[in-house]
């Protein structure tokens, strides 16, 4: 066969083989610390690799986690070499904004000559995993991530996903990356030492995914919303167990893991509240314009897609026990917070999908939006709040 008789066009698909660890401790490194060492493994016979990237205000309300480190990695010394200094960065979404922060971690993580088989451990909320993960994901284009999510919206949603990413050009998570953690640790004492305000702000993505594919946990949540709001781990833990395990379920059996696909059904409500961040400087928590997404494509859903009234009542009511706000007065910019549903679509690409709901636990995408019913559904979550 000469070579201009061979096949013109090779077309071979071809799937890769991913393992997704998620553990959940209550003192990950006393108690449990055996559940994080066994994640960090050596590499043929050498001890490991590993950094520490923590977010500096759970370091300054944790005031002894630092040590915590330091002696949880002398216990283990056999299996892994810690790189010192365990590096600080800041919280909350201003280490999205800058990219100096991403420089600088690329640099550390060079000086320490980390390579594809060490490791990084990324403590914080979901901005701080977020940015670190990005960090790790293009190094040597992928160094080992354990996730330690320190907020509720990182144990229940994002700490548990494959999405990487810092804002650019004004715009959410433009710049990122798809790649699957090593390994993701949930630990209910990370929880203890967050604000009122950022342990409800998590819950919003309880909402949302228990409304996308699990009734019995929507008619939970809403019954012990109220517990959950004066922080009674015994409601509260349950519901982020649920949470995580759907979105990994979602993740590793959806059959769209990276989102090739046209739609985003974890997505559901995010096309406003990635908006509203950015629209209010990033002065809501993105729990909190989670809420008010959530709650504006529910109204929605009510009006044009057949979800029951009473439902969509109950998903405010629900987001009101939880404490989320669902009023704000950049709700009155309308025109603006349009500008969203084409953001949301230029970052899958494609033609526009969005998840709606027709009854809560199940989901269904639409194409295009009614938007005077749209802004009937903004105007009445904005004067229900």
């Amino acid at each position: 066969m000469t070579f201009r008789e061979r096949e013109a066009f090779l077309d071979v698909p071809f799937a890769a083989s991913f393992v997704h660890r998620l553990r959940f401790t209550n003192d990950v490194f006393g108690a449990d610390q055996r559940v994080l060492a066994q994640l960090l493994e050596p590499s043929a016979d050498q001890p490991a690799r590993v950094q520490f990237w923590v977010d500096a205000n759970v370091a300054e309300t944790q005031t002894d986690l630092l040590e915590r480190i330091a002696a949880f990695s002398k216990n283990h010394s056999d299996r892994f070499l810690l790189e010192h200094p365990v590096q600080l960065v800041p919280g909350g979404e201003a280490i999205k904004n800058d990219w100096q922060h991403i420089m600088r971690m690329l640099e550390a993580m060079n000086r320490a000559d980390l390579d594809r088989r060490s490791y990084v451990v990324a403590l914080g909320g979901g901005a701080v995993l977020d940015a670190v993960g990005f960090a790790a994901s293009i190094a040597h284009r992928g160094i080992r991530l354990v996730r330690l999510p320190s907020s509720t919206l990182g144990q229940g949603d994002s700490g548990v996903g494959v999405k990487n990413g810092v804002n650019l050009f004004g715009k959410k998570n433009w710049l990122g990356a798809f790649a699957t953690p090593w390994g993701v640790i949930n630990d209910a004492g990370m929880l203890s030492s967050l604000s009122d305000r950022d342990f409800i702000c998590g819950f919003s993505e309880s909402v949302k995914v228990a409304m996308l594919k699990d009734r019995a946990m929507f008619e939970e949540l809403c019954r012990v919303a109220g517990r959950i709001r004066q922080r009674d781990m015994g409601a509260a833990w349950p519901m982020l167990y649920d949470s995580a395990r759907l979105h990994l379920d979602h993740i590793t059996r959806g059959g769209d893991p990276f989102e090739t696909q046209m739609a985003r059904p974890l997505d559901f409500g995010h096309w406003s509240a990635h908006r509203l961040e950015s629209m209010t400087g990033y002065r809501l928590r993105h729990g909190e314009a989670v809420a008010m997404g959530v709650a504006i494509d529910t109204v929605y859903s009510s009006l044009v897609l057949g979800l029951p009234p009473s439902d969509a009542d109950r998903v405010l009511g629900c987001l009101r026990d939880l404490g989320l706000p669902l009023s704000d007065p950049v709700l009155e910019a309308t025109d603006d917070l349009f500008r969203g549903l084409e953001e949301f679509r230029q970052h899958l690409g494609g033609q526009f999908t969005l998840t709606m709901v027709d009854a809560i636990g199940h989901s269904v995408d639409v194409h295009e939006i009614d938007r005077p019913r749209m802004q009937q559904a903004i105007q009445r979550v904005r004067t229900s709040g």
